[in-house]
């Protein structure tokens, strides 16, 4: 399996491309800007794009998606609960005095248990709610991607529209039930472990008790 990560963007927003090194399929999670980098990281390692999932709607997750999509193709999915959000994605970047690119329609929505296959490597959904309606996580192949539900040391911020902070201590949960090995690539800063995340994040005490 290849992972590469970019940072992107001026909130360093995650862009994690996963790619089946057998068949040179690739899945792009969270485009949020500078597309010219997303695609030179695909060109790198020879990968040719099948899906782009966006984990949630905010501008600084999606802002890049429809260049991406133009470009090189590829179904655009993610959370119908989410898709109000994602469209008034560029509104909100002007708000914060940021650019995004176009912004277009999904091919299709994703929502709990759903199965995204690349090549010979599959994950599953979950739906994982409190940052965003429809925020979600990606687990399979020894890997999470939690996009704003989980980061290292912390969790999403719930203040937007939308957000829920109990919906956010349900799917902190969701997340610590998976094994410890599990390693997290989340939507900004570094990667980490579950293991770890449940032995140190600031928020695992008040959010499993």
């Amino acid at each position: 399996m290849i992972i590469e990560t970019v940072a992107v963007g001026p909130l360093q927003a995650n862009c994690h491309i996963i790619g089946d090194e057998t068949t040179k399929k690739a899945l792009v999670v969270d485009p949020g800007d500078e597309p010219s980098r997303i695609i030179n990281a695909l060109n790198k390692h020879g990968l040719k794009v099948e899906k782009i999932v966006c984990t949630h709607g905010h501008f600084d997750h999606v802002g890049a998606a429809g260049e991406l999509k133009s470009v090189l193709g590829g179904m655009l999915m993610l959370h119908e609960a989410d898709v109000e959000i994602y469209k008034t994605a560029a509104d909100m970047a002007a708000f914060w005095g940021y650019k995004v690119g176009g912004i277009v329609d999904p091919d299709s929505f994703i929502s709990e248990e759903d199965e995204i296959s690349i090549g010979q490597l599959t994950f599953k959904i979950m739906h994982t709610p409190g940052h965003s309606p429809g925020g979600i996580c990606l687990y399979g192949e020894g890997i999470v991607i939690t996009g704003d539900t989980l980061f290292a040391g912390s969790v999403g911020r719930t203040d937007f529209p939308g957000g829920s902070i109990h919906k956010l201590k349900a799917s902190f949960r969701r997340l610590m039930d998976l094994p410890d090995n599990t390693v997290v690539l989340s939507g900004h800063g570094p990667s980490t472990t579950i293991g770890d995340e449940r032995a140190e994040n600031m928020f695992s005490h008040e959010f499993m008790h």
